[in-house]
């Protein structure tokens, strides 16, 4: 099993490209489902998690076709042979779930496993059948999967009010919603950015779509969506991570492709402890100021809020920043599983339920440890490249399903970092 070895102490500078977002990009896929015409995704990242759609898409007979090195994705879905996601392949990933709306709109029936994913606390799927019953659909949950039929004439134009924000509720319905019959109106909708982007993707294709973005998504069905081509939005994810590198190490990175609209919370409390971050032609401008970073409080929020995604990553920069730190997790529970692994590299945090409360130290220390989930997984290697002496990460297939060449890109900024067989 691989795992990351770094050796900590060396300033980073130079430049990062940020590649496309993998939760856009695993969004846009399942919008394949809905037309017989071809969709090609451009500047698609090159991940675990995007092979495992692809898988998917497959069996149920789509056509992937990754171009120029994988950047490219020609999907065609203009001969399906199943509506049936089968728990093999669904298990691995929670995005599955949403080609659910897409199968159900097109073809009225589904038949779609339950999903699994990152260990990060309970996150059921009610929200998306409780949108797809809102359209006329009749859910059946037995033997692990959910089986869905459309009324006759297929979805209706629904009202869907959600009672919290759910960003792959809100994807799944307005996928589904774009060939119901009449509007949908989507309430307490996510504004997240691939939710912006899922419905310009939408659009080209075809999709009568409005209000993406606030909290409100007005839907006008068609009858049918076209083939388009569509750039996949820069990851704010791995651009936030790559932000915090130079924060924690010191130097400059310039992280190519990054935009401050993505991270523009996130980026606020970089500037509160003391990490300047400026726009450039190509991207972001990320500086140490002076000496270690400072102590802030963070909440997570959904967009526009701090992101849940970078919690971990924030976390790590606050083990070595002067003074006490409050991060409050408000999006998932059981988020904070890397906290006992930084505790193992001498950082002092206290966890109550959804609170960690971080305390600076002057220095971490090298250690073998353990990833726990995608996020958690970065995190530990962001804490290695500030800590004295070697930092093992161990478990990083986690890793590979949201960072494309992470050794690479820190290694070309001057970082020890080298992927190793345990």
């Amino acid at each position: 099993m691989d795992a990351i070895l770094v050796r900590g102490g060396a300033e980073l500078n130079g430049e990062i490209p940020i590649a496309g977002a993998k939760n856009a990009c695993l969004t846009l896929m399942p919008a394949t489902l809905l037309t017989d015409q071809p969709l090609t995704l451009t500047n698609a990242p090159r991940l675990s998690d995007i092979l495992t759609m692809t898988t998917l898409l497959q069996s149920l007979g789509a056509e992937v076709q990754p171009l120029q090195g994988g950047r490219v994705l020609a999907l065609s879905s203009h001969d399906l042979t199943s509506q049936h996601a089968d728990y093999d392949i669904v298990r691995k990933m929670r995005a599955s779930i949403l080609v659910l709306g897409p199968l159900l709109a097109r073809y009225g029936h589904a038949e779609v496993s339950l999903p699994g994913g990152c260990a990060i606390g309970a996150r059921p799927v009610d929200l998306h059948l409780k949108a797809m019953e809102a359209m006329g659909a009749q859910m059946d949950l037995r033997d692990g999967y959910v089986h869905a039929t459309a009324p006759a004439g297929g979805l209706r134009g629904a009202v869907i009010e959600f009672p919290f924000v759910s960003v792959g509720a809100t994807e799944n319905a307005l996928l589904a919603a774009t060939l119901a019959r009449g509007t949908t109106e989507i309430r307490n909708a996510a504004r997240e950015p691939e939710i912006v982007d899922l419905a310009q993707c939408l659009r080209r294709m075809g999709a009568q779509i409005e209000g993406e973005g606030t909290s409100t998504i007005s839907v006008q069905g068609v009858t049918q969506l076209s083939g388009a081509t569509h750039p996949v939005v820069t990851d704010r994810i791995e651009l936030g991570t790559y932000m915090l590198a130079p924060a924690l190490t010191g130097g400059t990175v310039e992280c190519i492709g990054g935009r401050m609209d993505l991270v523009a919370a996130f980026a606020a409390k970089l500037d509160e402890a003391g990490i300047e971050v400026t726009e450039t032609e190509r991207g972001l401008r990320v500086t140490r100021k002076n000496g270690p970073a400072r102590a802030v409080n963070v909440v997570t929020e959904p967009f526009p809020g701090f992101p849940t995604d970078l919690q971990a990553q924030m976390m790590a920069l606050l083990c070595t920043a002067g003074g006490t730190s409050v991060l409050e997790e408000r999006i998932f529970e059981n988020r904070f599983m890397h906290a006992p692994e930084l505790m193992r590299m001498g950082a002092k945090i206290d966890v109550h339920g959804g609170t960690a409360t971080v305390t600076g130290v002057d220095r971490l220390r090298g250690a073998p440890v353990m990833a726990t989930d995608l996020r958690a997984s970065v995190s530990l290697i962001l804490a290695g490249l500030a800590a004295e002496g070697e930092t093992l990460v161990k478990r990083v297939y986690h890793l590979d399903r949201g960072y494309e060449r992470v050794e690479e890109k820190l290694r070309a900024c001057g970082a020890s970092i080298e992927r190793v067989k345990e």
